[in-house]
């Protein structure tokens, strides 16, 4: 049998091993699943005869080489920072490997050795990076095809709750790494072009420079920019291109709440607070607001923040229970977004019977014949329960079948890739239109600078 050997069970890895254990008979495949804890492998191999669950230490040298020599492909689902080891051990033992993560410098440096010995090292293949790639690299081939030429490109993804399971006013729950979200547009300014402009948004302007979004059947979103949009320039060939923008999707009224806590500071990671272990949630809202020996908490905060009490705003804050003298942060040593992450998650832990969204859309501008088009694409996929995830649909379904097409010999290119050519993507997003995860495109009337009101 051919041994895929899949390295962590975490939240992304649920439906990437069902599509292998689906396939394991026709294609004659032993899926061996390595974690550090192995009931969670366990849980995602069940008693399927054609999986092994293991330990495995990523930074033990013999256990990870021994799982690596004995595989015919390698899917490393670790956190990207851990990748490089694995990577090394494949180009060691001669191992094809898939993740779904950025192509991190250490990673793109092993491009030479990997072409050298025929390997493909395919990365950024889940859902952002990875079906945002190849949806936009589809799309944009066909444009240049037909003689188009592009001027604006625009890309927006986001986590979200499902519909059913939005009931809070922040219309937000953490569906990923709740740190991530705390953190993000932190280090540095993001940058876009916009008609051939570069233009920058410091973080602490980030989140009240945004752009709204209708997707039919969902309603109106907002977007504020990630951190580098011209990074994808080079990646997807648009050198001339006039406007080039990518963001964050959020339910409409979230960036302007969520930069109350830009504003104040309490998204810092910078710095650790002093008796961090014995404060309320009341008095770490209060340590950064100013003194005064007659406004409460409550007061100072709509003061600082030039928030009215019959705000919305106000409602949502309200609504964490920041205000809190009773509920202790109980860190030691923490710092100001570890101390928020802590207490959003007691309000935006997913219940057990919530379900996810991810919501994808992008905007394609271009010359043609001497008019200006345009063409706007949306795909949402909704999650079916806490294991089986929009998530971990979009991620690993992507990285199962581009693993599959590797070890079938139906993508051969060697080299640390992307997934942004046809021989990549076609396949893959036919294939992912099985699973419901479809672009519904439509064309509408060219709007150019207009449509990006930041």
């Amino acid at each position: 049998m051919r041994n895929i050997l899949v390295i962590g069970s975490g939240k992304s890895a649920s439906y990437l091993i069902k599509y292998l254990l689906d396939k394991s008979e026709t294609e004659n495949l032993h899926i061996t699943v390595g974690d550090l804890n192995i009931v969670n492998a366990s849980k995602l191999t069940g008693e399927h005869k054609n999986a092994t669950a293991i330990t495995l230490d990523v930074f033990n040298t013999k256990s990870r080489e021994d799982a690596v020599k004995t595989a015919d492909i390698v899917i490393s689902m670790l956190p990207a920072r851990f990748h490089i080891e694995v990577a090394k051990d494949c180009i060691t033992f001669r191992k094809n490997m898939v993740t779904a993560s950025y192509v991190s410098d250490e990673m793109q440096a092993l491009d030479g050795e990997a072409k050298s010995k025929g390997l493909v090292f395919m990365n950024e293949i889940g859902v952002d990076p990875g079906i945002d790639h190849m949806s936009a690299m589809q799309v944009i081939d066909r444009i240049e095809a037909d003689g188009g030429k592009l001027i604006l490109f625009e890309s927006f993804t986001g986590g979200l709750v499902a519909p059913e399971s939005d009931n809070n006013l922040w219309n937000y729950k953490f569906t990923w790494n709740p740190r991530n979200v705390v953190l993000a547009g932190q280090g540095s300014a993001a940058k876009f072009l916009q008609e051939g402009t570069y233009k920058y948004i410091p973080y602490n302007r980030l989140f009240r420079r945004t752009e709204f979004l209708e997707v039919d059947g969902f309603g109106r979103f907002e977007a504020y920019a990630n951190r580098d949009s011209l990074k994808y320039q080079d990646i997807y060939g648009l050198e001339d291109i006039k406007t080039l923008y990518r963001g964050t999707i959020r339910r409409v009224g979230f960036s302007r709440a969520w930069n109350v806590f830009a504003a104040l500071g309490m998204t810092d990671d910078s710095y650790t607070i002093d008796d961090s272990e014995n404060m309320s949630y009341r008095d770490f809202v209060n340590s950064f607001l100013p003194y005064s020996p007659t406004d409460s908490v409550e007061i100072k905060f709509r003061h600082a923040l030039k928030i009215d009490q019959d705000d919305i705003v106000w409602d949502k804050f309200e609504e964490l229970d920041i205000f809190s003298p009773t509920k202790m942060v109980e860190l030691k040593k923490a710092t100001p977004a570890q101390i928020l992450q802590k207490i959003l998650m007691d309000s935006w832990s997913l219940d057990p019977t919530d379900k996810d969204m991810i919501v994808m859309y992008h905007k394609f501008g271009y010359e043609l014949n001497g008019k200006k088009h345009q063409i706007d694409a949306t795909m949402v996929t909704l999650g079916e329960d806490q294991t089986y995830t929009a998530m971990a649909k979009t991620v690993g379904l992507p990285v199962a079948i581009a693993a599959m097409a590797i070890l079938n010999k139906k993508i051969t290119t060697p080299g640390v890739l992307r997934p942004i050519t046809k021989e990549v993507y076609e396949p893959i997003l036919e294939e992912l239109e099985d699973f419901g995860i479809v672009f519904n495109e439509k064309k509408v009337p060219y709007l150019g600078y207009n449509s990006l009101n930041i």
